[in-house]
C-alpha cells in the first residue's frame, strides 16, 4: 500500500510533467499516424533489392546538397528517437524506427533495414499502408545479401 500511496503522491507533485509527457505522446502518436503512410508510400518497391551501396557523396558537391544530407539525417535521427519512445508509449515504434533508419546514412544501414522489414508484422503493416496508397507491395530479396570485403 505504501508504494501505491507514494506513486499517487509523486504524480500529484509532478502533474505538470505528466501532462507534458502525455501531450507529447499524443502528438507523437497522431503525427506518426499521419507521417508514416506518407513515407511508406514513397519507398520504391525495389528499394530492398538494391545493393545498398548508394553513395551520399553525390549530394555533398554543393552547399544545397550538403544541407539536404544534414536535414535528411537529422530527420532520420528524430524518427529513430520517436520510434524508440513509441516502444514504451502509444505509436508504431518499429515502423518509425525503420523509416528513421532508411533516412539516415551509415555503414550497414541496408542490412539493418532489411532485418527490420523481414519481420512478418512489419512487412505486413508496410504493405497494408502501401496498398491503401495504391502502391505495389515491397519486393524483398530471397536471402540476406552477403557483405564482401
Amino acid at each position: 500500500m505504501n508504494i501505491v500511496t507514494a506513486l499517487f503522491e509523486w504524480a500529484r507533485s509532478h502533474s505538470l510533467l505528466l501532462w507534458g509527457v502525455s501531450i507529447a505522446s499524443l502528438v507523437t502518436f497522431i503525427g506518426t499516424l499521419a507521417a508514416l503512410p506518407f513515407f511508406v508510400a514513397r519507398i520504391p518497391e525495389d528499394y530492398f533489392l538494391r545493393s545498398g551501396a548508394r553513395s551520399s557523396r553525390r549530394y555533398a558537391n554543393s552547399p544545397a546538397g550538403l544541407l539536404y544530407l544534414i536535414v535528411k539525417n537529422l530527420a532520420g535521427v528524430v524518427f529513430i528517437i520517436m520510434g524508440i519512445a513509441m516502444l514504451f508509449f502509444p505509436g508504431q515504434g518499429i515502423l518509425t524506427i525503420l523509416i528513421g533508419i532508411m533516412l539516415t546514412n551509415f555503414p550497414g544501414k541496408h542490412l539493418l533495414a532489411l532485418r527490420f522489414i523481414r519481420q512478418p508484422s512489419v512487412l505486413g503493416a508496410v504493405n497494408w499502408m502501401r496498398a491503401r496508397s495504391q502502391r505495389p507491395p515491397l519486393v524483398l530479396p530471397r536471402t540476406d545479401p552477403v557483405e564482401h570485403d
